[in-house]
């Protein structure tokens, strides 16, 4: 049984919406829900195809910092976010991939629009694989203001065994509260 590649539905959910009047928002309103510390920064997809993706913030007062600029987790927030959706669009079926590390690198202090861009390839997964990919965050004027190298576990996904029970159906156990 070969497992469907985990960026299918990703990429078809946005061919979809994206062509559709807001639906690159409803697309980033689903990731967030997916996602909710991913959502927390209100990602734009603006573009999004297997091993690349383009990602908008919009400054605004939640992700700012006292310095009036864009706050630093907010833009490690973003590289990680642009990271996993051109890693996990990329995957091929039967492999699964999970960020180990995320270094960043702050070029200068960051304001307005900001556009996080990833471009990566999965090499060839037989066995558990590190694999680093890099994100650029750029301001209005082109200019890069992060810099982050994303970390990725890839692994081939392991088989369910024979007559394995999955959590949810049935198999998790149910915690039972008595009032006295």
């Amino acid at each position: 049984m070969q497992f469907p590649s985990p960026g299918r539905l990703l990429i078809t959910t946005w061919r979809t919406l994206a062509p559709l009047p807001g639906g690159k928002w409803v697309f980033g309103r689903i990731l967030g829900l997916l996602a909710p510390y991913s959502g927390s920064i209100r990602p734009e997809v603006l573009d999004l195809r297997p091993g690349y993706a383009r990602v908008r913030l919009r400054e605004r007062w939640g992700v700012r910092n006292h310095l009036e600029s864009v706050h630093a987790i907010a833009l490690a927030n973003l590289a990680e976010v642009t990271s996993g959706l051109a890693m996990l669009a990329a995957l091929p079926a039967g492999v699964r991939g999970i960020l180990t590390a995320l270094s960043v690198s702050y070029v200068k202090k960051a304001r307005g629009v900001l556009v996080g861009e990833c471009s990566c390839t999965c090499p060839e997964v037989s066995g558990p694989t590190d694999h680093e990919i890099e994100v650029f965050v750029r301001d209005q004027r082109g200019d890069v203001v992060v810099q982050a190298r994303a970390r990725w576990r890839l692994a081939p996904q392991a088989r369910p065994q024979a007559g394995a029970k999955r959590p949810g159906n049935g198999a998790r156990r149910r915690a039972h509260v008595q009032i006295v």
